[in-house]
């Protein structure tokens, strides 16, 4: 007669067990106090000091992370210009672009991603406004779009084209340098360049250009940025360097290849 065995319980658990329930329970906590943080931040009003900077906290901005190449009071260094007399519509479009702080020297600053919230340019430009006056903000007239954009358009170029390219696209000069694309650049920023002159783009105050110029090449730039070319797919809007090397490459290699066809199917 066979004996039936039973299987006495020993009482002990898995070793992985307890780490399995300490984990969940860490998971379980996290998470509600994770919930609870984002659920009181969303209650909780935003201070004014979170959101708004004084001239001081510029002055304070700029010393800690621009004094090193610019001076403590902008005066300039061996490794950088004196601010004095830039503006702080110079300083908020050096910035703002990203091409300050300088990340390395080179034929000239690229733009990067901004590394300073909005209100703390602002505090920056504001306190460089304060030391040494210079070029400022414009009229919002002169950035509404509304200006001729056919004049603007001509003035563009007449007196922008040679660097920026007729259609906006950019374009090399010499030394390693080269002129930026306007295709995605702000009214402000537009405004800023030509009146503040960066990197090697002229100067273009009233008496060259006026107020009202400025705001129709403005108003025919933002019209490039809104509308689609209307001669279907632009090649980067380089003209006839990309078009003919388009035609070259496809164009005739085309040609070869129907060329090749024939003489293959003939014999």
């Amino acid at each position: 007669m066979a004996t039936k065995t039973t299987r006495q319980k020993t009482g002990r658990r898995s070793k992985w067990a307890a780490a399995a329930l300490i984990g969940i329970g860490l998971l379980v906590t996290g998470g509600v106090y994770a919930g609870a943080s984002a659920a009181m931040a969303a209650t909780e009003p935003a201070s004014a000091s979170s959101t708004t900077l004084t001239v001081e906290d510029g002055k304070k901005l700029f010393q800690a992370n621009c004094a090193t190449c610019h001076g403590l009071n902008m005066e300039g260094t061996a490794d950088g210009p004196s601010l004095y007399g830039v503006g702080e519509l110079a300083v908020e479009f050096q910035m703002s672009t990203g091409r300050m702080p300088l990340q390395m020297q080179g034929p000239q600053a690229p733009q990067k991603p901004v590394q300073f919230t909005e209100d703390q340019i602002r505090a920056i430009a504001a306190w460089a406004q304060s030391v040494a006056p210079g070029p400022t903000y414009p009229d919002a007239r002169i950035l509404d779009g509304k200006g001729d954009v056919a004049n603007g358009a001509e003035l563009f170029r007449v007196n922008c084209a040679m660097c920026h390219n007729v259609a906006a696209a950019g374009g090399a000069l010499t030394e390693g340098k080269y002129a930026p694309a306007l295709t995605k650049t702000s009214p402000l920023h537009i405004y800023a360049a030509m009146v503040t002159g960066p990197q090697n783009m002229p100067v273009f105050n009233n008496m060259t250009i006026t107020p009202d110029e400025k705001r129709d090449i403005i108003s025919s730039l933002m019209y490039l940025q809104e509308n689609e070319s209307a001669g279907g797919f632009n090649l980067g809007s380089l003209g006839p360097v990309s078009e003919g090397l388009f035609i070259w490459i496809f164009g005739i290699g085309a040609l070869i290849g129907i060329t090749v066809w024939i003489t293959a199917k003939s014999n």
